[in-house]
């Protein structure tokens, strides 16, 4: 099958929201999104950028159902690590379910690390749900360790109350 891997743009952010939700419903955790389409187009598309993405995109005649031919995405950005230096970090990579299997996750996958590589990254870091075993398994046959098993880290987060609470002096 035919498809292309391409920056994101602006006008792709309709596409991302409903995959974004798409990926949540999978993971069964769509309670949990609140960002919105303008959350999207002002915090990868402003002057200074929170991230980066690119999308998976296949030709009118292979469209869905819906006639959608934007089908895939991957979305990233840059990080440091103080023990290796500069990192890529993938927030997400999702790709339609009718189109598993057909090489479009690691392509996207494999242009994250490209373009990481570039940047002068030395690691790509990404979570992934304990629950999505295909996930992991796709993972671990691209090369990936669980950094959480391997070195006994756990990924941490404060926020919400708890957040505002920690910011006063």
């Amino acid at each position: 099958m035919d498809y292309t891997i391409r920056a994101a743009n602006v006008e792709d952010c309709q596409d991302i929201a409903r995959m974004v939700m798409e990926l949540a419903e999978h993971d069964k955790v769509s309670d949990l999104v609140k960002i919105t389409q303008e959350d999207l187009e002002q915090d990868g598309f402003s002057k200074k950028p929170f991230f980066h993405g690119i999308i998976a995109e296949v030709p009118e005649q292979h469209r869905t159902k819906e006639g959608h031919t934007k089908i895939g995405y991957a979305l990233y950005f840059y990080s440091y690590t103080t023990w290796k230096g500069r990192a890529v970090y993938m927030v997400d990579l999702y790709v339609m379910p009718e189109f598993r299997g057909r090489g479009i996750g690691k392509a996207l996958m494999s242009k994250i690390a490209q373009l990481g590589l570039a940047a002068g990254c030395t690691q790509l870091n990404f979570i992934a749900l304990e629950q999505n075993k295909s996930s992991l398994d796709f993972y671990f046959r691209q090369g990936c360790s669980d950094i959480t098993a391997d070195i006994g880290y756990h990924y941490m987060s404060c926020n919400g109350e708890a957040l505002e609470h920690l910011a006063q002096p």
